[in-house]
């Protein structure tokens, strides 16, 4: 068996314990993690193909990104100062024409940011399905597969259009019948429940306000019956709130719950606008939830309350969201826009820690997509995904906890990265993919939507 030997770097593991190495190793064999400790790594272990000297590094579980909009890359930089549904009725007119060569692009473009910056578990709630518009979601799956990057695929659907009170355009809807059938078709041809899985499908209707009631309670039961995990938007606005209470006599949460989408195989994004008896529910269930930060702030929605989430046992991973609402398209940094966000809430500096916000980017995001046996932290046994981050350059020079140096300094570069034990970063540079050619296309495959739009 092949083994990479990583060694002479501080280690922060993010297990149960916070165990950390001031310098020590990891020792890579096939696809799992087969020794994690303090000094140098064990004498002679067969077949180590590589020897990496990480003087210098902190080396770290993967990043696990848990909501995304992959197609959004096409359309950054738009609807700049308007709130969640002001910036959806502005938008919505152009997603409705993406095809599948723009979402490969888009795709592809979203997940070469991601992983450049130490993601190794990609998520993406796709939900826009125009008609003759071909294989969005394959194109999706393809481009992930090409970046050699763990993906979630949470096929999401709309089928409440603007003349049933819904935000989408009518011909950007699919009906209920529709919906259901696609998605139980993705599961059948992607889905993979195996413990090194790369590719596994979700269930996602897109949010209260674009779904009706009967897509989302016969997507908790098809879900539930294939044994796949659920996923939408939920309170992420005043504005949602104020949806629900007057199509639904309710607040978000009370709805979901009575459409039985609270649970342990649940997570949902955003959650910005809960009551203490909102968090109660969610802790109650084991409903997880995706803090967005950088997202939740470009569009004005307010501060999730994550303490108040953690504190009763909520499970929650970060999100970058589409990036449409988060130009920068990364993870790492939404570790800093986390801590530094929540500061700025009722618990101020006792919010998070920065080893809570790592913790929030690694193993509670593999928590929220059910993958924690799997992922999340570097134990062995567990999966190949790890990441060193180069800690020694002037960005972090003057910093002398590598953890803080991680969270609160510059983005750090990224020396090496595996997924499923397999190099695909390498000194800041993808190597199964060629990052201008990335940029180019998604540059004309923007133009060509934009034109498409403004056609219309």
């Amino acid at each position: 068996m092949n083994r990479i030997v990583i060694e002479n770097c501080a280690v922060a593991t993010v297990d149960a314990q916070d165990t950390e190495y001031a310098s020590g190793h990891v020792v890579v064999a096939g696809n799992r993690i087969e020794s994690v400790g303090e000094g140098r790594a064990p004498e002679g272990p067969a077949g180590v193909v590589r020897r990496v000297d990480g003087t210098g590094h902190l080396v770290t579980p993967g990043l696990v990104n848990t909501h995304h909009h992959f197609y959004q890359w096409l359309t950054r930089g738009l609807a700049q100062d308007s709130n969640l549904f002001d910036w959806l009725v502005a938008l919505y007119p152009v997603w409705a024409r993406i095809d599948e060569p723009m979402v490969h692009a888009a795709a592809r473009g979203s997940l070469a940011m991601m992983v450049r910056g130490g993601v190794t578990t990609a998520m993406d709630h796709h939900y826009v399905f125009p008609r003759d518009s071909g294989d969005l979601l394959g194109a999706e799956i393809r481009a992930a597969r090409e970046l050699g990057v763990r993906f979630t695929a949470a096929r999401g659907s709309m089928d409440l259009g603007a003349s049933d009170g819904g935000l989408p355009p009518d011909f950007a809807v699919e009906s209920t019948e529709e919906a259901l059938a696609a998605t139980e078709k993705a599961i059948d041809t992607h889905h993979d429940p195996g413990f090194d899985a790369m590719l596994r499908i979700a269930v996602a209707p897109c949010s209260p306000f674009s779904v009706s009631t009967e897509l989302l309670r016969e997507s908790a039961a098809l879900a539930r019956r294939r044994g796949v995990r659920l996923h939408t938007h939920g309170s992420e606005t005043v504005e949602e709130e104020k949806f629900c209470h007057e199509r639904f006599g309710m607040g978000p949460t009370d709805y979901f719950e009575s459409t039985g989408w609270l649970g342990e195989d649940v997570w949902m994004a955003h959650c910005v606008h809960m009551s203490d008896t909102d968090i109660e529910a969610f802790g109650r269930t084991g409903t997880g939830v995706a803090h967005c930060p950088s997202s939740n702030a470009r569009l004005a929605a307010g501060i999730a309350r994550v303490p108040d989430l953690l504190a009763a046992g909520v499970p929650v991973g970060l999100g970058v969201d589409g990036t449409a609402s988060n130009e920068s398209g990364e993870l790492h940094t939404e570790l800093r826009n986390a801590l530094l966000v929540n500061r700025l809430g009722s618990h101020r500096e006792k919010a998070l820690t920065v080893r809570q916000a790592l913790r929030l980017g690694t193993y509670g995001g593999a928590r929220v997509l059910g993958r924690q046996d799997q992922i999340g932290s570097l134990e062995p046994g567990k999966l190949a995904d790890l990441v060193l981050w180069k800690l020694d350059g002037l960005g972090h020079s003057s910093i002398a906890d590598l953890v803080a140096a991680l969270v609160l300094g510059a983005p750090a570069p990224v020396t090496l990265s595996l997924v499923n034990g397999a190099p695909v970063v390498e000194s800041g540079r993808l190597l199964t993919v060629d990052e201008d050619e990335i940029a180019r296309e998604a540059r004309a495959e923007a133009r060509r939507l934009a034109r498409i739009a403004e056609g219309d």
